[in-house]
């Protein structure tokens, strides 16, 4: 099953060791990366978006509003909420997030979250 994904991360570092590990990952597709949360919403209204995976703390708009806001969009995608404050993984909860990894991330955890989203996609 391949998976459509969307990065966002306003430190260009960290965009793109999330974006090595992501394209090494068999049938991810990685779909575009975003150094701004802003644009993601028009971007998944537009088009199929399976996961994204976002930095909570941004200079425009947070991670965590940025999840509510894609929760409101017809067949929203699941987001993975990321951040070096491990604290932050209580608001994950709280916006029902798919989940929350703590910076930096590390490929096996990115895979388990993608295994657990095609799991629980698989029909």
């Amino acid at each position: 099953m391949e998976v459509r994904v969307v990065i966002v991360d306003n430190a260009p570092e960290l965009l793109d060791r999330m974006t090595g590990i992501l394209r090494s990952i068999d049938e991810v597709h990685l779909l575009k990366r975003f150094e701004e949360a802003v644009a993601v919403v028009d971007y998944v209204k537009e088009h199929p978006v399976d996961m994204v995976f976002t930095d909570i703390v941004m200079p425009d708009i947070s991670g965590i509003r940025l999840a509510k806001e894609l929760d409101r969009v017809p067949d929203p995608p699941a987001v993975v909420l990321m951040s070096s404050i491990p604290g932050f993984s209580l608001e994950a909860w709280k916006v029902h997030a798919f989940g929350f990894l703590e910076k930096p991330c590390t490929r096996a955890q990115v895979m388990n979250m993608i295994e657990r989203y095609r799991k629980d996609n698989e029909s």
